[in-house]
This record gives structure tokens, sequence and C-alpha cells, in this order.
């Protein structure tokens, strides 16, 4: 058996959890394992998650090591490579106990297939697997066993076939304890126009149980992109078969016919490919042909030009020879897959839109925006994550991001909300739309790819989590800006034409269909439309999905450019910087503060980035007297334009303030004492945020509890800095290289942290106008604190890197359009 078809998750909790207590150790354990595994980008684990997995030894059933090894079965890791990884860490008593489980595991190698049989035909349904020896078979129709005697072997034979018979039968493959179930399999009877069959052996032809014959099988495959593929299969029948080609279980609608032809194949084209042939009266199925598409074979052919005028003609010409046209000096081009691709930047704006005012409430927005932002982060996106915005908040968050852009960055736009699609234009509803919203009250993205566009990016990649229904309140027919033909356009929507696109709503959380198939394949290092085709065949396999939402890919993207792609900013190092400053502006948390009570009783406020437009604080007390029996410090009087719960304020644990994205690793130690607060759409925050610690405390010889109040200012923390509620000036096409770097206002020797791991730090300084050129900010989607030099003896529970303080940038109406000028050369 090859275990690179068995996925970890295969495993049972017995197998997990000795291997976890193998990998339990520091010398050669779950982190050497974690830096084995991120060879491959889909399997990389970002410092929050090795965070997790180490803090697991705080709780007394805890395992860094079988955490690690559930996060790998999450994604989908084979256990081909954990024994891969294993052995390139020399683990060898792992290895042999995974060996020696892997042979005892069952793995279905046939599955019974759907048939169709006259009265009095032969049914075969065959069910094969591997594993060790010795396996059991059971035949079920329906939840009855059957007890014939062919119901216990890999061949279950219904002959002759009686309309009894019809119905759904399953086989459970078993050994010892272990067992496995095929797929269900549909005998379904066919009236026949011949006499009925008094045996066997009497069908139509020799050999064959259904009454047709077939003769030619399709083929399984390799062609490259531009290739013809051609398929082939025959069946002899009376009267004559007809066919009906399927392209992953779906029907090819253009192809009746024996041969199936397509002159010119793309990535879209790979997958699996059956034909039915059928009569009036018998059906059956040819063998499955997989086609699987490789780089294109044509890139080192000479082009043949084609003018396709209205009034000219054909015009062909070639590479050799006196008849050459001397404008056409055709160039050989390299190969497409020996060219590596990289970006000068990567940047991504997600909105995630879920309390509306006038429309059904949204659960899964927040996971998934919070989840996609990590993914993004392992691959060195800077991510601007936003929730719920209105109206005028997505106009100006979508143009903040558009100033992010520029020549060669690859530019990722996703929306998880409500959305109508309208004479092919896609619309992304704000939560204040009215109940009978019109295109005016939405943003049309095609507009958005259009300004994309202006900014010569590298890759535009755009997708849409939300529904594609036709709105029968708006009539407009919106037209958006021409789009130029740059061949580097993505478009990846979680549903088709005219459908709707689903959520699946569970206890603790929920997750968008879309962004639940997508997140598994998303960092896999292959061009974008190579992946999202993965992530449709995925869909396409769900039984949940099938039949409801479909993913639609639509792509003119000519090169193999992948989101795992590299950044290199050599070539314009300067606008790299100049953009490394303007996307900190969104992500600047402000700095830890200590207040110092009358009553002696030290506090620390901590603050923490949930989304760039949520944010945590939180209180502990550093310093107590004696004398005062117990303390505690809370958060009041805010500002009514922030959103707080005033029910989930002030809260012992950041899942009781409200944060369902925090597992309970990530939280702080049970024995140091916080409080939290969670404060939301801080793009609506006018002025400086501002609010009162108010100090609740007893002395240990008097019951009544006593008070202090200390007024706090951090001024704009986050997204607010950027003013989103305020409208933003019209574009114009006269923007030119003026800004000088000396106008970001930099005090000399201030420094940025990065908003990511340790690892990526790095500073900036405006000396004599120059900037150092700084690495990539990536960083995982949970709480980041910032602490103050004094406090770092202090207990630190939320560390996982630093944050921008708050009091190192120009806190004067900064937003992003500041830059709007400043280009590469």
């Amino acid at each position: 058996m090859e275990e690179r078809r068995i996925s970890v998750g295969a495993l049972s909790e017995q197998v997990l959890n000795r291997l976890s207590n193998m990998l339990d150790n520091s010398s050669c354990g779950w982190r050497q394992l974690a830096n084995a595994v991120s060879e491959q980008p889909n399997f990389r684990c970002s410092e929050s998650e090795l965070t997790s997995c180490s803090l697991q030894v705080l709780s007394v059933e805890g395992s860094p090591g079988r955490t690690l090894l559930a996060r790998l079965a999450d994604r989908c890791c084979s256990l081909d490579f954990l024994l891969h990884c294993l052995r390139k860490m020399d683990h060898q008593e792992a290895v042999q106990y995974l060996t020696s489980t892997v042979a005892e595991l069952i793995q279905i190698t046939e599955q019974p297939q759907t048939q169709q049989v006259t009265v009095g035909g032969r049914v075969v349904l065959t069910c094969r697997a591997s594993g060790p020896p010795g396996l059991s078979y059971q035949w079920f129709r329906g939840k009855d066993e059957i007890s014939d005697e062919t119901g216990s072997t890999p061949e279950l034979v219904l002959c002759p076939a009686d309309p009894v018979h019809q119905g759904h039968y399953i086989c459970r493959v078993h050994h010892g304890g272990n067992f496995i179930f095929s797929q269900w399999a549909n005998v379904r009877f066919v009236q026949s126009a011949g006499t009925r069959s008094s045996g066997c052996s009497s069908s139509l032809f020799p050999g064959s149980a259904s009454g047709l014959l077939v003769t030619c099988q399709p083929q399984s495959q390799a062609v490259s992109e531009g290739d013809v593929l051609f398929l082939e299969c025959k069946a002899e029948a009376n009267p004559p078969a007809q066919y009906e080609w399927y392209h992953n279980m779906v029907l090819m609608t253009q192809h009746k016919t024996r041969s199936l032809k397509i002159p010119c194949v793309t990535t879209a084209h790979r997958g699996q490919y059956r034909c039915k042939m059928f009569n009036l009266y018998h059906e059956v199925w040819s063998d499955t042909a997989t086609v699987t598409i490789g780089p294109s074979s044509i890139t080192d052919a000479s082009w043949v030009e084609v003018d396709r005028g209205p009034d000219s003609q054909e015009v062909r010409r070639s590479t050799g020879g006196s008849g050459i046209h001397p404008l056409q000096k055709l160039v050989s081009l390299p190969s497409s897959s020996a060219k590596h691709f990289y970006a000068t930047d990567k940047v991504a704006l997600l909105i995630g839109n879920m309390n509306y005012h006038y429309h059904t409430q949204l659960c899964a927005p927040i996971v998934d925006v919070h989840e996609l932002t990590n993914l993004l982060r392992q691959m060195d996106f800077k991510v601007v994550s936003l929730l719920d915005l209105n109206w005028q908040e997505m106009n100006s968050a979508v143009t903040e991001f558009l100033l992010l852009l520029d020549k060669g960055v690859y530019g990722l736009l996703y929306f998880a909300g409500h959305g109508n699609e309208n004479y092919g234009n896609s619309f992304m509803v704000p939560i204040d739309a009215p109940a009978s919203y019109t295109s005016e009250h939405c943003l049309c993205v095609q507009n958005i790819l259009t300004r994309m566009q202006e900014k010569e990016t590298g890759l535009n990649v755009l997708l849409l989590d939300m529904c594609r229904k036709r709105n029968l309140n708006d009539d407009v027919i919106v037209q958006p800006g021409l789009l130029k033909v740059t061949a580097n356009i993505v478009f990846g929507y979680a549903t088709c034409v005219d459908a709707e696109a689903y959520e699946v709503k569970r206890e603790d959380e929920s997750n968008g269909i879309f962004i639940n198939f997508l997140k598994r394949r998303v960092c896999e290092d292959e061009k974008v439309t190579v992946m999202l085709d993965r992530v449709a065949e995925d869909m396409g396999r769900c039984e949940i999905t099938r039949g409801r939402q479909a993913l639609e890919l639509r792509s003119n993207l000519s090169e193999r450019r992948s989101l795992t792609d590299q950044i290199q900013t050599a070539v314009c190092s300067a606008s790299h910087s100049a953009r490394n400053l303007q996307w900190a502006v969104a992500n600047v948390l402000p700095k830890s503060l200590c207040l110092q009570f009358d009553c002696g009783v030290k506090v620390q406020l901590g603050f923490a980035a949930e989304f760039s437009n949520i944010m945590v604080i939180y209180t502990r007390i550093l310093e107590q007297p004696r004398e005062i029996d117990s303390c505690c410090a809370q958060l009041t009087d805010f500002p009514e334009n922030v959103d707080i719960d005033l029910k989930q304020s002030n809260q012992d644990t950041l899942l009781e303030a409200g944060s369902c994205l925090l597992i309970k690793e990530n939280l702080p130690p049970p024995d140091v004492a916080s409080l939290y607060t969670r404060i939301r759409c801080l793009q609506r925050l006018r002025r400086e945020l501002t609010f009162t610690v108010c100090l609740h405390y007893t002395y240990s010889n008097m019951d009544d509890e006593v008070q202090e109040r200390q007024p706090v200012t951090v001024g704009k923390p986050l997204v607010s800095k950027l003013n989103l509620h305020e409208p933003r000036p019209p574009r114009t096409s006269s923007a030119s290289s003026s800004l000088s770097l000396d106008s970001f206002n930099f005090t000399e020797g201030s420094s940025f942290a990065s908003i990511g791991s340790a690892s990526n730090a790095s500073s900036y300084r405006a000396q004599t106008g120059t900037i150092d050129s700084p690495t990539s900010f990536r960083s995982a989607n949970v709480p980041e604190e910032t602490d103050s030099p004094e406090l770092f003896d202090a207990p630190r529970p939320l560390v996982t890197s630093k944050s921008l303080p708050h009091s190192q940038v120009n806190d004067t109406n900064y937003k992003f359009s500041d830059m709007y000028n400043f280009h590469s050369h």
C-alpha cells in the first residue's frame, strides 16, 4: 500500500497519542518536525502556531506534539511526507512505529460502482482493499447485511437479478478492530425490450452485464497547456449507443459523440473524464481517464500571426524562408516552467461584513478573514483585515489599499459578505446598504480591478466569497472602466453565476464553504489558477456542496505566478520601504502603559490587535501593597463612536470578552490575573481614544471598597489613524513623484519594529533623506502585545512579537494617501 495516498488524519487517536509521546522532547521532537515539514509551504507553521504548541505544556493533558500533528492533519499532510520528515530528523523510533502502523491500515483500492441492470441479468459489485493479511468483507443493502455466499467476499454477485435487489449497497472491510467502509453503489433496474433472460449468461453481448459491449476505453494521459486533448470510447449495442462525456462528474453538454476533442487545453481541463454509453434499454460507464496538464509545450515554438480585423485577410508567417515580413521578427521564448517569477511586494485587503443593518446577519466572515489573514502572512503578504464596514469605510479602505500597489506588486482583495451580480458586474454590499439597495449603495469589483491595473501590478487576485444572484431592485447597467490586456487577472468566485454562497454554522464558530476548502490549498507552491482548480475539485467531491455551490474560476493569467512567489525588492527598494511605512500605519498599537495610583497599586495596560480594526485592552496588577486585601483595575468611559459590549468588557478571559478566535493555548497562564476588554469598529474613531481606568480595592482591616480613577489617552490605534470615515478626494491622473522621503516627518533615530515575528523585525530611520530597506512584514493574526522597556520583568502572557509603538508615528491625520505620489523608478 502506498502511504502517500493516506492522510495523517486517517491515523487512529491511539496511534497519534503514541507518536506525540515520542515527539514531546527537546532533542528530537516536535520543534524539529515543524522545521522539517516547512520545506513544503502549506505545512509551514507560523510563530503563533508554534507558540500555541509550546503552551500546551501548561495543561495537565496538553501535548505540543499532538497539537502539531493535528495541524498537519488539518492541512491534509500525507503519511508519506510525514515519514520522509521523520527520517530527515533521524527519529528511528517514530519511523519504525509509523511504518508498522501504516502496514496495518486498510485502504480501499477499488470502489463498487453504480449499475443499471435488467430483470434476470447479472450484477457484480466489487470492493477491493489493501492492508494487513486476512481482511474480511461484509456487504450491506441499506442497513441490512447480505447473508448470501458472496456477501462476505470482495465481489457481491446478484444473479439472477430481481427487482428486490434494487437499492444502495456498501461494503465494510475490517481486520480485528480496524475497519473502513466503501462508497455507496446504487443498483437500478431498467426494462428490457427483449425476451427476459432465463439465466445469468444470456446478456445481449457475452461478457457484458448491461447489454452494451465496450470495445474502446478512454486512456489516461498527460498533456501540456495549449495542446490538443483527444479521448475516445466505443460501445457495440443494438440499438446503437449514444454518448455523454463527463468531466469531474459534471456533464459536458457540448460533447455527444464517442470522440472528445479539446483543441487548446488549459489547467481548467485537468481532472477525471468518463463517458456514459446508453441506448433505450441499457447504460454503461467507461473507465475513468485521468488527464494531467503540464507546462505549455509551445512556448519555444515560433509565433504564427493572424490578423483578425473585420476587413483583413488571414496572414500567416513562418520563422524561416525568404518571405518573412520585415515587421515579423520572431523571438523564441524560454519555457515558462524554467522562468522564476517574483513579486516586488505582496499586499492584501481582507473585508468581512457580518452585522448588516437591514439584511441577514452572517457568522462566518470573522473566522474566514482571520484564517486567510494567517495564511497570507505566512506567504509574506502585508495584510490589512477589516470587519463590518459601511459604504464610506469600504470606499476609503479600497482607496488606501490601491495606494499600496505599485509596479510588480501582487495585489489580493478578499471579500466575505452579502453580494450580487448584475450584467456581469459583481457588487460587494456594505453593512449599511438599505433593504432595497441598488448598485449605487455597493462597491463594483470590476471598477476596483480597473484601478488596480493602473498600478501596473504583477498579479491581481480577487476572491469573492458572496452570492451572485441577480439584484431585482436594480436595472442600472454599470459601465466600469475598460480593462487592459495585462494577462495577470485571477477571479475566484465562491459560487457560480446566479447562485448562492453558503456558510456552515457550528456551535463554536462558522466557516464559509469557500474558505473551508481554500485554506487547505492556498499555501501550495502552484500557479494560482492550478491551486484554485484543486479547490474547485475538492468542493466538487464534497457531499454538502455538490449541486449547491461550485467555485468558478475566471482568469487570463498567462504566467505561472503563485501566491508563494518570493519578494525581490532590489529593483524598487525605495518604493518598497515607503510601502512598508504606509502599511504599518494601519497596524500601529498603543504603547503599553504603567499607571501608578495613590494607594501604591501599580497597573499595567497592554494592547493586542485581533484585526486591523479590532483591539483588545487588558489590565493586570503589577504591584500591590500588603495592606490592600484585593484589587482590580477596570476600564470605563469609552467614546460613543466605538463599539464595545459592556456585558463583555473587563472579563477574566479573552473568550469571555467576545474573542471567539483565540483558542485556549493563546491565553495567559491561569496564575496571571488579567481583565480583557474588546473594542470593535476602530475605523469610526474620530478623535484620540480616551477611557478611564477605575481601580477598585479594599484594605485588609476595612469592609468598604475604595475607588481611584485615572483618565488615559492612547492616541488613534490601528486603522483609526487612517480616518476611513472621511470621503477621499477624487482621483487625479497628474500624480508625480514630487513627494520626498523627508516629508515622512519621522524623527531621527525613530524605529519601526515588524508587526510580525521577532526574526522579521527591522528598523527604519529617516536620516539625511534615506530609509533602510526593510525585510517583509509577517504576522500571525493573534493578539500582539507592546511593553515598555521598564516592564520587561513583568509577566507577559501574550507576547508573540513586538508591535509598532503608537508614539513613534506622527498622529496628525496620517494616511496612506500621503504617499500617493511616491513611485518606483
